[in-house]
């Protein structure tokens, strides 16, 4: 057996994540790229769903929730131009694996999850692979008002709507909000938004599918 190989048996699928997942879709920022050829991404899943680690598809990790696509981790966070020494707050970070590809960028990231099977496993991971990564419980609704203003917040997941409370953490004229709007049909869309004083002006930036939050959907309206 190849010694460096034996040393980490998933690197060469970690690099060929890079050249045919992540490259060929216009990620060119070499903070990510670089990130994603050296965090071992099968960390942040349980053993048993390690091999599914570098597929060009979610992991689906229970209660709804999913490990994003690599391709669409990393054009979230090249979409939201991390700039070194920003804060950041990831909502929904699950695993921890995407706070810690923003980490890699510079940014001092506070990351939020309120599934406490998933915050097992992120702070396993994070304590070892990023430790500057803040991880905190706590509703994804709410945000994490305790360290706003955040100039950047990434929510890891399909909303209908950036939840309010969440919002109002950013940094006034400075903040980026990115996450992935989806309706009740249609794949979905990546949007960028920006902190103003008018307040969050969201554009489009491109289609792409990933599934819903569950404690971010929508309460059912009630119909007569």
């Amino acid at each position: 057996m190849d010694m460096a190989a034996a040393i980490d048996p998933f690197a060469d699928a970690r690099n060929r994540m890079v050249d045919s997942q992540i490259r060929p879709n216009n990620v060119t920022d070499p903070r990510i790229l670089t990130a994603m050829r050296t965090i071992p991404r099968e960390r942040f899943l349980p053993a048993a769903l390690a091999p599914l680690a570098y597929a060009d598809d979610e992991v689906k990790l229970g209660n709804g929730r999913v490990l994003m696509k690599p391709m669409l981790t990393a054009r979230l966070i090249q979409l939201i131009s991390p700039a070194a020494g920003e804060r950041a707050l990831v909502v929904a970070a699950g695993v921890g694996y995407g706070a810690a590809v923003l980490a890699a960028c510079g940014v001092r990231v506070t990351a939020l999850e309120e599934d406490e099977a998933l915050l097992a496993v992120a702070r396993t991971a994070l304590a070892t692979i990023s430790p500057g990564v803040t991880v905190v419980a706590g509703a994804l609704a709410a945000g994490w008002p305790a360290e706003a203003p955040y100039d950047i917040v990434l929510i890891e997941g399909a909303v209908a709507v950036p939840p309010p409370a969440i919002v109002v953490q950013l940094r006034q004229e400075a903040g980026r909000l990115v996450t992935v709007i989806r309706g009740a049909t249609g794949p979905g869309h990546a949007v960028l938004g920006e902190a103003t004083q008018a307040g969050l002006q969201m554009r489009p930036e491109f289609d792409c599918a990933t599934p819903p939050i569950p404690a971010l959907l929508p309460a059912p309206a009630f119909t007569f």
